[in-house]
């Protein structure tokens, strides 16, 4: 097995200094450190057995991608991808050489029924990231085919900066898609930010209800437009 440098545990070593999110990580080195206990827990038990995703160094992958100072909206997912190859580190993105997965499918779908564009050829949403997108997993590891075996582990971080972002910046525009995203909805200041909820894109929610025919990529532009801020291209 590659170990995927889960060894020698140390997240602080893939935070860019440069990413302007210093303050919070900071505040934040008793919590990681904490992480990293339960992490070392977890391949002391399974050691060869299961594999974590994904690798340590594209943990703080979204962080690193979307600097502090740039972030106008945030987009909130559940779990890493847990198959082999599939998480890097941004909720709902795999790299340009791995299919796309059904959620991101419909992600693309809604995207061309809402603006027009057709969807991208791969699912690498690095782009979106570098244009001030925070792509946040609740949990950002987990464990392989083990969907949600992390959440007790990131659960208090993620939360925490959730509110931290609330707190510290205005005008953000959060989208939260399902109902676990939607739960996160309480760490945000209404009175500063902008709120967009809908059905989860995964097949067996969209198709429901509820997710095609959201608007949420041009109502988000509409915001960012009436902010004066840049426009995502999507």
């Amino acid at each position: 097995m590659d170990s995927y440098d889960w060894l020698d545990i140390n997240l602080f070593d893939y935070i860019e200094d440069d990413s302007g999110w210093n303050i919070f990580f900071n505040e934040q080195k008793d919590n990681i450190k904490k992480i990293e206990e339960q992490l070392e827990h977890c391949v002391n038990v399974f050691k060869e057995d299961l594999k974590i995703f994904p690798p340590q160094h594209l943990v703080f992958n979204t962080f690193n991608l979307c600097r502090f100072e740039d972030l106008k909206i945030v987009i909130i997912g559940q779990d890493p991808y847990h198959s082999e190859g599939q998480a890097m580190g941004l909720s709902f993105s795999v790299p340009k050489n791995i299919k796309i997965p059904p959620s991101l499918v419909n992600i693309y779908k809604e995207i061309n029924n809402d603006i027009g564009k057709k969807c991208n050829k791969d699912g690498d949403l690095t782009n979106w990231a570098k244009q001030g997108m925070l792509l946040l997993n609740a949990s950002l590891t987990v464990l392989e085919h083990k969907p949600n075996s992390h959440y007790k582990i990131w659960n208090k971080f993620t939360e925490d900066i959730i509110k931290y972002i609330s707190d510290k910046k205005d005008k953000v525009v959060f989208l939260l898609w399902g109902g676990f995203a939607k739960s996160k909805k309480k760490f945000i200041d209404e009175d500063k930010h902008s709120v967009l909820t809908a059905n989860h894109p995964s097949p067996l929610s969209a198709n429901r209800g509820g997710w095609f025919g959201c608007k949420h990529f041009i109502k988000t532009n509409e915001i960012l437009k009436s902010l004066h801020k840049t426009e995502i291209i999507w």
